[in-house]
C-alpha cells in the first residue's frame, strides 16, 4: 500500500510513518521540512509542503492507495487565531477534496478526545482555539462521511511516550519539566485523562488503514486515571516528589495575568483561561467496543511511563 501521511514528521506522525514502514508500506511523507526530516529510506517519498496548500495536498495525493491524516496545530495559542482553522479545518478540507479528486480509497484522519464532550456532558465545549477547531474538524469529518467520503476518525486519549517534548507530547513535556526541577505545579490534579501510549495509537491507525472496516469514528483511549497518577508512578520509579497542586482559582488568576502580558509583550503565554477551563474536566474515553476491531489492549500508564524513561537513557 501507498500511504500519503501528512504531517509525517510531526511527534505522531514520524511514529505512524516508522510503523508503516515496518510493515513493507510506502510512505509519502507530507511536511513543510519533510525533505529535510524525513527518514532516508528507499519506501520514503518525502514531499515539502503545508496542509493549507489544496494544490500541493493535490499533488502529493496522486497516486496513493489511502491518506493518514496527522498534520495539526497543536498550541494553546497563536497570535492569529485563524492559523487554527486554516490548518485543523482547511487542512483537513483539502485532504478530503484530494481524496476525492483522485478516488483514494480510504483517509484515517487523526482527531482528538478534546473534541469530544467531556464527563458529564452531551456537547463538547470550546475553551481554546485548538479545542474549537477539534471540534469544527470531526464535525466536517461527519459531514463527509455522510456524502459518501470514506473517512475513519481516530480519537485518542493524551498521547504519550518516547520522544521530543513538545506541545503534541505533553506527557513527555511535563515528565522532562518535574524530572528537571522546572514543573511549577499542576491544575486540577484529580481530573481524570485517558493516557494512550503511542504505541497504540499508532497500532490503531495502522489497522485503520489496512483492514477493512465498518466503523467511521473509533475511541483509542488508553489507562483512565487522574493527573496525579502520572507523578504518583514517577515517584515510584524515580523517587521524585509530588508537585504542588496549584487550585483552579489561582490558576485562573495567574491565566489572566499571562494572557495581558502576552497582549502587551506579544510572547507567547505559558498558560491561558481556556487551557484552565480543559482542565477543570474529566476526560475519560472507552475504547471497549472498538478493541476487538483494532486489537487494541492499552499499555498501561505505569508500563508505558517506566519505556519512556527507559528509552532516554
Amino acid at each position: 500500500m501507498k500511504v500519503l501521511i501528512t504531517g509525517g514528521t510531526g511527534y505522531l506522525g514520524g511514529a505512524l510513518v516508522g510503523a508503516l514502514l515496518a510493515g513493507g508500506h510506502r510512505c509519502v511523507v507530507f511536511a513543510r521540512t519533510a525533505s529535510a526530516n524525513a527518514p532516508r529510506h528507499e519506501l520514503v517519498e518525502p514531499v515539502d509542503g503545508d496542509v493549507r496548500d489544496r494544490d500541493a495536498v493535490h499533488r502529493a495525493a496522486v497516486g496513493v492507495d489511502a491518506i493518514c491524516h496527522a498534520a495539526a496545530l497543536v498550541s494553546i495559542w497563536r497570535a492569529r487565531a485563524a492559523d487554527f482553522d486554516e490548518v485543523n479545518v482547511g487542512g483537513l478540507q483539502n485532504v478530503i477534496d484530494a481524496c476525492r479528486a483522485h478516488g483514494i480509497a480510504r483517509i484515517v484522519y487523526t482527531s482528538s478526545f478534546l473534541a469530544l464532550p467531556p464527563a458529564g456532558r452531551t456537547t463538547p465545549i470550546t475553551a481554546n482555539d485548538y479545542q474549537r477547531t477539534k471540534v469544527a474538524g470531526l464535525a466536517l469529518a461527519r459531514g463527509a462521511v455522510a456524502e459518501g467520503t470514506p473517512v475513519i476518525t481516530l480519537a485518542p486519549g493524551v498521547i504519550y511516550g518516547p520522544g521530543r517534548p513538545s506541545e503534541g507530547n505533553l506527557v513527555g513535556r511535563l515528565v522532562h519539566d518535574h524530572l528537571a526541577g522546572r514543573l511549577p505545579g499542576i491544575v486540577g490534579a484529580d481530573r481524570i485523562w485517558s493516557f494512550t501510549h503511542v504505541e497504540d495509537v499508532v497500532r490503531a491507525h495502522v489497522a485503520a488503514l489496512t483492514t477493512a472496516r465498518d466503523e467511521a469514528e473509533i475511541i483509542v483511549g488508553g489507562e483512565n486515571a487522574p493527573q496525579v497518577r502520572l507523578f504518583e508512578y514517577l515517584r515510584e520509579l524515580r523517587g521524585t516528589p509530588l508537585p504542588r497542586r496549584i487550585p483552579f482559582r489561582t490558576a485562573w488568576v495567574l491565566a489572566a495575568l499571562e494572557e495581558t502580558r502576552t497582549r502587551m509583550s506579544g510572547r507567547p503565554p505559558l498558560l491561558t483561561r481556556g487551557t484552565i477551563e480543559i482542565f477543570r474536566h474529566d476526560w475519560p474515553l472507552d475504547s471497549g467496543p472498538t478493541e476487538s476491531g483494532v486489537s487494541h489492549r492499552p499499555i498501561a500508564l505505569r508500563e508505558g511511563l517506566r519505556r519512556l524513561l527507559e528509552s532516554e537513557k
